[in-house]
């Protein structure tokens, strides 16, 4: 079969969930014995040229010049050399199907150029961006979690404007309000005209259907955990290597910024005896401002910034966690970290916001706490580390995880499906 993924932005230069499932799946395609390719824009000049093979996929990258927020927002409006430079990629590579994995930054009009060519394509929804301008659910001017545009999108203006630095008045919003629903209405016929639409948990689905989507047209595909055998070893060995009366080791693995509610963490750690123990692992390059918060905040003497967390890094510094912690407060799409970390073996406290109870079920193999109370979260860590018990409970309480391998395998069963449908739309 032969596969086109779209994608924003892509490995080395970006390492989002989305751009590391987006790789995997690909690569997994390639070793299947399947023709694969991806196309992804990158700031600077120039159409697509030649494209470079990694892994056995061979991945497009078509300048889209100067990258800042106001240009990514208005390629989804329209952006003739992206466009063309599709265009030269679909003929070139004459896909069977296309998986639209993220169409931020790129022209909607993509979608129309796939169907010209009577090829399906497939939707994930790794985010909320179809229905969101930030993709978040997650309001620019207060930080709080949103349902979606309002009936005039005076509040997706509101953000438009908080998002660029400006002042975001309700007033001022009214007339940046038309722009966002144009675009909702331009973006809407690629949701309507797809062949399948994935979501990765019932609230993920919920959410859109909340903005407005057809529930009924969206399949829930869990995500798989990208991990081998020797990782898990990895993760088992490092558990197996602790002292015995070692401390009680908290982690965080994530994006230090505000809407990942790390300071709630720290504020909560902050409360515990010294033996407990917090790694937080993250980019402090990310959000330089935040960090420097969460470092003034940092009061307990057992909090550590231990920085990114390399790949083969990552197995290793789960399975020396007795707990992970996800004190997130937006509603996140799915927390691969989840999967992540009950592949090692650790039970994970989560707010209860969004996916987490979707992933997380509460007093079996994991906790679930208000967003953004430390003192419950708090309260939650002392329980378990003057109980050790609860934590070996919970960790002979998680469920078999789903492998990327098994994802990728479901997968092919909807390319193959949709193809089928298609190939009997054309007979007709």
């Amino acid at each position: 079969m032969r596969i086109l993924h779209v994608v924003h932005q892509y490995p080395p230069d970006h390492v989002g969930g989305t751009e590391l499932y987006t790789r995997a799946m690909a690569q997994r395609q390639a070793a299947a014995g399947h023709e694969v390719a991806v196309f992804c824009p990158e700031s600077g000049p120039g159409a697509a040229g030649a494209p470079v093979e990694e892994a056995g996929v061979r991945v497009y990258r078509a300048g889209r010049g100067r990258r800042g927020r106001a240009s990514v927002f208005l390629s989804t409006l329209g952006a003739a050399r992206l466009a063309a430079a599709f265009d030269t990629v679909l003929a070139a590579e004459r896909p069977d199907v296309v998986h639209l994995q993220h169409l931020m930054g790129l022209p909607a009009s993509m979608a129309d150029q796939i169907a010209a060519g009577g090829i399906p394509y497939i939707i994930t929804l790794h985010d909320y961006w179809y229905g969101c301008a930030n993709a978040q659910l997650l309001t620019n001017y207060d930080e709080t979690p949103c349902v979606g545009p309002d009936a005039r999108f005076n509040n997706c203006g509101r953000c438009a404007l908080a998002r660029a630095g400006l002042p975001a008045p309700a007033a001022a919003a009214t007339f940046v309000a038309p722009l966002m629903a144009r675009r909702n209405r331009t973006l809407r016929p690629i949701f309507d005209g797809a062949a399948a639409v994935l979501a990765s948990t019932p609230f993920v689905r919920q959410a859109h259907a909340a903005m407005g989507f057809p529930a009924g047209r969206i399949d829930i595909l869990p995500l798989g955990a990208d991990v081998s055998p020797a990782q898990i070893a990895a993760a088992r060995e490092a558990r197996h290597r602790r002292e015995p009366d070692s401390s009680f080791h908290i982690g965080y693995v994530g994006g230090l910024s505000r809407q990942k509610g790390v300071h709630v963490l720290v504020a909560a750690v902050n409360r515990l005896p010294e033996r407990a123990t917090l790694s937080l692992y993250g980019d402090p390059a990310a959000d330089p401002g935040y960090v420097a918060e969460l470092r003034a905040a940092a009061g307990h003497p057992g909090i550590r910034f231990e920085g990114r967390l390399q790949r083969e890094a990552l197995w290793p510094a789960l399975g020396a966690l007795d707990v992970l912690v996800l004190p997130t407060l937006w509603y996140e799409t799915y927390g691969l970290v989840v999967q992540e970390a009950f592949a090692a073996g650790v039970p994970v406290i989560a707010s209860r916001i969004g996916v987490m109870p979707d992933v997380v079920a509460d007093g079996v193999d994991g906790l679930l706490f208000p967003p953004g109370d430390a003192a419950a979260l708090s309260r939650l860590l002392l329980e378990l580390l003057e109980n050790p018990a609860l934590v070996d409970d919970m960790r002979a309480n998680i469920p078999p995880v789903m492998r990327m391998d098994d994802h990728a395998a479901r997968l092919e069963t909807i390319y193959r499906a949709v193809r089928a449908s298609a190939g009997q739309v054309a007979a007709h």
